[in-house]
């Protein structure tokens, strides 16, 4: 049975540069990709905020792929705007200016409308900003949580007490050892699951991704691609073709998740072949499920 999603999270304006070429202000933002992934499966939320100077285009491109926007609010001022540049090979990234604009005050205000949605993803924002949404939250609500480096280093018991109240954790290897101080991603794993948590998944970028819960580990591969254009978002929409898909399904189990992760897999591997969320815009199910195929078939031992 199919229930509703809801994202908390950032809509921004990148500019980005990689060997494919540059391109300027174009549609961003973790809750962007997450949104426009999820929307696949399920009918999806989003509570953001954006500046006066925001195309209304992209207002009208998350409501016409299915993606409510009563939460996405309009304030005074200019839109969160991201630059950076890839290395030749994509191995590096460096950020050239981060504009925080109106997302620097952003406080996330739930619709009463959203408040039951029963699958939750806080995007990357502040643990304080996160621990309101999870009050705001009816309970029962399946929570999955972001989080990165910065506010490990600077808010750490803030995003504990996050991490004590949600089910999913979504994290890269680095910041693993970092929140931990383990250097083996299964130790980082089984320290973050004594911290109460339901399920971890520690993100490898191109090297795919682990899944650590009850049940016995499980890997999720990353698509070997011939062409790579912008690995941005690529995170951000494997979370939100596995958040969709548990809405879809209405389990959260350890199996559902495995799935989830395949078919965020295969979302992901649709983002990295253009710039920002194009070729996730014109992304439709049969190529989708040819691509979950393909991923499936690599892990096969028939």
């Amino acid at each position: 049975m199919t229930s509703s999603f809801l994202v908390v999270g950032s809509v921004a304006l990148d500019t980005i540069e990689t060997r494919a070429g540059k391109q300027d202000e174009i549609l961003g933002g973790s809750a962007t990709y997450v949104s426009l992934a999820a929307r696949h499966f399920c009918p999806v939320n989003i509570v953001a905020v954006v500046g006066d100077d925001f195309p209304e285009a992209h207002v009208d491109l998350f409501a016409s792929r299915g993606v409510d926007v009563t939460g996405l609010k309009r304030a005074q001022g200019r839109t969160f705007r991201w630059s950076g540049v890839y290395a030749e090979d994509f191995s590096t990234r460096q950020t050239l200016s981060t504009e925080l604009g109106v997302f620097e005050t952003f406080d996330p205000e739930i619709p009463q409308a959203y408040r039951s949605s029963p699958i939750v993803l806080l995007g990357n924002i502040h643990p304080s900003l996160q621990l309101n949404v999870l009050d705001a939250l009816a309970p029962g609500a399946f929570v999955a949580a972001d989080t990165m480096n910065l506010w490990i280093d600077t808010t750490l018991d803030a995003l504990t007490a996050v991490i004590a109240r949600i089910h999913l954790l979504l994290i890269n290897d680095e910041e693993s050892f970092l929140l931990t101080g383990e250097r083996q991603i299964a130790k980082a794993a089984d320290a973050l699951l004594e911290k109460g948590l339901e399920a971890v998944i520690i993100k490898r970028g191109e090297h795919g991704a682990y899944l650590f819960a009850k049940s016995r580990p499980f890997f999720a591969p990353a698509m070997p691609l011939p062409t790579v254009i912008d690995p941005t978002g690529a995170g951000d929409t494997f979370a939100g073709g596995l958040m969709g898909y548990l809405a879809h399904q209405g389990d959260t189990s350890p199996g559902a998740i495995k799935k989830g992760m395949v078919y965020g897999a295969a979302f992901a591997s649709a983002t990295v072949e253009g710039f920002g969320t194009r070729t996730l815009e014109g992304l439709d199910m049969k190529e989708l499920e040819a691509r979950y195929a393909r991923l499936k078939d690599l892990v096969s031992v028939d």
